[in-house]
């Protein structure tokens, strides 16, 4: 009994004609996404290695895209239920070759058709078990994620702590001590300072001029002086 025909296959399709590549090619792409879901479709169309997979993988997202706007369909419930190349025109070309003679080439296209379709009851059961899985598992994750911030110390960052080494060689306690010391001298040294710089320098008395001190060629000059005067006195008389 043979099946439906390739214009009667339910579905919403997406139809390419004369692409310049031979269906042989393009062949052995579609036989890698079909009876696949949409959503792991794409993903093999993207990370193939053929050129062929470029036209196909924008030939599929037009047909996801046609069932999603024309039949109302949820793209992430499609699966691509027949995909199939048929041979196109060929275009002929002549290549010049030795002694006058010429050589055919053959120019081939194809026409590329990709149909996606609703998956069936069963499947779409186990999808949404599955998804549902997921969004618990995910949900899961983000509580204890969240559970585990709260549990953190705060001032921390992401609760991340630091270990101090002490230094080798040195015990930590002689370490502290000497660090105490070395702050005690630097007390010290600015107490002593700090009255020099702020105290007000005083201000000192002026100083009187010294006394003339007699010397004894004075004192002797005045006595000769005294003795002169009473021997005029004296003759005077």
């Amino acid at each position: 009994m043979p099946g439906p025909k390739t214009n009667e296959r339910e579905g919403t399709r997406a139809v390419l004609r004369h692409a310049r590549v031979s269906a042989y090619k393009v062949r052995e792409v579609l036989d890698l996404v079909r009876n696949k879901p949409v959503a792991e479709a794409q993903d093999i169309l993207r990370f193939t290695e053929r050129d062929a997979g470029i036209l196909v993988g924008k030939l599929l997202n037009s047909a996801i895209a046609n069932a999603s706007h024309n039949d109302q369909q949820d793209p992430e419930e499609l699966y691509v239920s027949a995909c199939f190349a048929d041979e196109g025109t060929t275009i002929k070309r002549w290549r010049p070759r030795a002694r006058g003679r010429a050589t055919r080439i053959r120019k081939r296209t194809c026409h590329i058709t990709v149909i996606v379709s609703r998956l069936p009851d069963a499947d779409l059961v186990r999808l949404h078990a599955r998804r549902e899985a997921e969004q618990a598992a995910r949900r899961s994750r983000r509580v204890a994620g969240a559970r585990k911030a709260d549990a953190a110390p705060s001032g921390g960052g992401r609760g991340l702590r630091t270990r101090v080494r002490p230094q080798r060689g040195r015990p930590e306690a002689a370490h502290d001590h000497d660090h105490d010391h070395d702050h005690d001298e630097a007390d010290a040294t600015v107490t002593s300072v700090t009255p020099a710089i702020t105290a007000p320098a005083k201000a000192t008395p002026p100083q009187s001029e010294p006394e003339p001190v007699a010397t004894d060629s004075t004192e002797a000059e005045a006595e000769v002086e005294a003795e002169v005067a009473s021997d005029e006195n004296e003759k005077g008389e």
